[in-house]
């Protein structure tokens, strides 16, 4: 089956950096757009950034200048790059993509299981 596995999280001080991986495997015909959500404990979860399959990107308003979403479509994989990180970033951080399988050739909506990411000092 189609499944999505990140890496990449760890424990960080402030203003420090992370580069979160996603690879997504299994009978894949085509993914569109991928993304990275983020849940912190007691708050519901968020769309971080998105990117389509033509390149465009969207970001939650609080990461914008310090987040980089990009992909590499020959390796089924979605980044994201975090510079200057803070301690309200601090959660599980899932990646998400929209997925037609080859069979059967529909589309479907995959998550990864998520990946810690604490920003403290």
């Amino acid at each position: 089956q189609v499944q999505l596995v990140e890496s990449g999280g760890g424990l960080v001080q402030p203003g420090g950096s992370l580069r979160l991986s996603c690879a997504a495997s299994g009978p894949i015909f085509r993914i569109n757009a991928m993304g990275w959500y983020r849940q912190a404990p007691g708050k519901q979860r968020e769309l971080v950034a998105l990117i389509t399959s033509g390149d465009n990107t969207n970001y939650e308003d609080s990461v914008k200048g310090r987040f980089t979403i990009s992909r590499d479509n020959a390796k089924n994989t979605v980044y994201l790059q975090m510079n200057n990180l803070k301690p309200e970033d601090t959660a599980v951080y899932y990646c998400n993509a929209d997925i037609q399988r080859t069979f059967p050739r529909i589309n479907g909506q995959y998550w990864g299981r998520g990946t810690q990411v604490t920003v403290s000092s």
